[in-house]
């Protein structure tokens, strides 16, 4: 039997999972534009590692007992990086570790992994004619960013509003001076 050549952009999990084969790589963590977008500005996406990923498709079947159930398709995702985010203490990048271990569950309608995946564990979604793996697992590392980036302890000491120098006054004339004169008859 020829070996398929899977593609994660156009993938056929459900092919994936009957050959119970597995995909893995690396892309650079600016190719994927909405991750690169989280930057912190002083660490761009372009100097952050490659982010590592893999998937492994297999088929579960149901256990003798339960009579008339069906095969299951499982996709097995991870992916590894490390992204450089703004810390919301110093707003100096901290660097962040992700990692992802998912198990996704595919079921033929969107009204049966809706239903389904109320009561899971695991993500269930519709099985698609072609998966884009790749908007896929930018989409897991997405979710996977901390919700306020910030450092255990910060580089820099934070600068207190008290330590900044009070701004000079300049003398500025009144604005009510002009009217004051013109009222009691003089000119301005």
């Amino acid at each position: 039997m020829k070996s398929r050549a899977f593609v994660p952009e156009k993938l056929d999990v459900a092919a994936l999972a009957h050959d119970d084969a597995s995909l893995a790589g690396e892309w650079p963590a600016a190719s994927l534009q909405r991750l690169a977008d989280s930057a912190a500005p002083e660490a761009p996406a372009s100097g952050w590692p490659a982010l590592r990923w893999s998937l492994h498709g297999e088929i579960r079947r149901p256990s003798p007992s339960h009579h008339g159930g069906k095969a299951q398709t499982w996709l097995h995702l991870t992916a590894s990086g490390q992204v450089a985010l703004t810390c919301q203490r110093c707003l100096k990048p901290v660097v962040e570790e992700i990692d992802i271990d998912r198990w996704i569950r595919f079921v033929d309608t969107e009204a049966e992994a809706a239903a389904l995946d109320v009561d899971s564990d695991d993500d269930v979604l519709a099985l698609p004619r072609h998966l884009d793996a790749r908007e896929l697992i930018e989409d897991e590392l997405l979710l996977a960013l901390p919700l306020v980036p910030r450092h255990e302890a910060c580089p820099e000491p934070l600068a207190h509003v008290d330590d900044a120098p009070e701004p000079e006054e300049e003398e500025r004339p009144n604005p009510f001076a002009k009217l004051a004169a013109l009222k009691r008859g003089g000119s301005a």
